[in-house]
């Protein structure tokens, strides 16, 4: 495949390191804050949700079910923000250099599966002293991430592209992910909605995911898209047409302006 030959590959790999460097250049913990951020939040809403407002009240294994949502949303946020300001960070780059615009998009999206990565050991260490033991059926998680940075990379490449010459998308992407963050389950068990009011939720790609990565790594009392009663195949099927879209808008709207990238930036 051309478009993923030695030489982008070369390319792609020299624009993750260099990103995932000047991340933490000049930081006195480095990359530790890759593991330490996830932390700090997991530790305040732990904090909050349990002992101040118990909305993890009859959740089993409820710190493990927090930590999952809060690193899936983590690499959510920030591969679609780092590669909506991609093309923009690098445009003296493109001017000097001939190389596919995607690979920019695509390194961001890397890099922040590289913090990922870490997260998901901390996850790990928080399941076994939670009292879960990995087995096959956290296999799963494999295609659960890949739908994930699918989405993921499908917002950045429709973003990016327009970030280019409309700079009011980065706020309106920061509105977007301030409401995303309450409207996709993740400080609060699902169950604890109606059941009649569960089924929309799930329309949100971000919940479905979300929730079938608590499913396989926490619990199994974990509502899904699969489970909930009154889920009829339409919206079952909604979360993956919704990410098929964005990312078929997202490849032809990057393609199509990616020729005046160097001129507009």
């Amino acid at each position: 495949m051309k478009y993923f030959n030695l030489r982008n590959r070369t390319i792609l790999g020299a624009l993750v390191r260099t990103d995932f460097k000047i991340r933490y250049q000049g930081s006195f913990l480095g990359y530790a804050w890759s593991l330490l951020r996830p932390l700090l939040v997991f530790a305040v809403l732990y904090v909050v949700f349990v002992y101040i407002f118990p909305l993890g009240k009859g959740v089993e294994h409820f710190p493990t079910y927090l930590l999952t949502g809060i690193i899936f949303w983590n690499y959510f946020v920030e591969s679609t923000v780092m590669g909506l300001t991609s093309v923009v960070a690098r445009g003296d780059l493109l001017r000097k250099v001939n190389l596919p615009r995607y690979l920019l998009v695509f390194s961001s999206a890397l890099s922040a599966l590289v913090n990922f990565g870490f997260g998901f050991i901390v996850l790990t260490i928080f399941a076994l002293l939670d009292g879960i033991m990995p087995n096959l059926g956290w296999l799963l998680i494999v295609p659960i991430v890949c739908e994930l940075a699918l989405f993921s990379i499908g917002i950045s490449l429709l973003l990016s592209s327009l970030y280019v010459r409309y700079r009011d998308v980065s706020y309106i992407w920061e509105v977007f992910i301030q409401m995303g963050f309450y409207a996709s389950a993740i400080i609060f068990p699902l169950s604890s909605v109606a059941v009649s009011m569960q089924k929309w939720f799930f329309i949100n790609p971000i919940v479905q995911i979300i929730q079938d990565a608590r499913y396989v790594l926490a619990t199994n009392t974990s509502a899904t898209i699969w489970s909930t009663q009154g889920v009829d195949w339409l919206i079952k099927l909604a979360p993956f047409l919704i990410i098929t879209i964005i990312f078929i808008l997202g490849v032809f709207t990057f393609r199509s302006r990616s020729k005046t990238f160097a001129e507009e930036i």
